[in-house]
């Protein structure tokens, strides 16, 4: 845990992780603290990029986009320009909510969120057409027993 933070600055983050709605005033009781100290803290926190952004989670299941993939890739080509390609496609892709490059006998595993599998069809035939790779292979999630945001500060 770093050294830029204290306590105070961790309850805080906690109670932001579970729900940002709460006016500042509550979050400020909350925390043990009064509303301008806390807004202060939470400014500072999001200065130094500690809050990278407030958003919503909103339910894949409700909106349509059921299926949930990693995508598993192997790559013959290391180059820098190969590479600039990839990030271009990946940043591309809104199917794609992680995009990252492994160690071991994978280069990169990606998350995908997907209608259902002949959606999940299409964005595999528009990602390998996008870029060129050695070997993709994709497993299809049955069951989420966990799936969080929430970094344990």
């Amino acid at each position: 845990m770093t050294d830029l933070i204290d306590e105070t600055d961790r309850r805080i983050l906690r109670q932001l992780q579970k729900d940002t709605t709460p006016s500042l005033d509550t979050l400020a009781e909350t925390v043990g603290l009064s509303r301008n100290a806390c807004w202060r803290r939470i400014r500072r926190l999001e200065a130094e990029g500690m809050i990278r952004e407030r958003v919503a989670h909103l339910d894949a299941e409700l909106l349509g986009l059921g299926l949930s993939v990693f995508v598993m890739i192997r790559v013959g080509n290391h180059d820098a320009g190969w590479l600039a390609k990839f990030q271009a496609v990946v940043a591309a892709m809104p199917e794609i909510q992680g995009a990252h490059r492994m160690t071991g006998d994978l280069d990169y595993v990606l998350r995908v969120r997907v209608r259902d599998v002949a959606d999940y069809d299409r964005f595999y035939k528009t990602l390998i057409g996008r870029v060129q790779m050695a070997d993709i292979s994709a497993s299809f999630v049955m069951e989420d027993i966990k799936d969080t945001t929430a970094l344990p500060i």
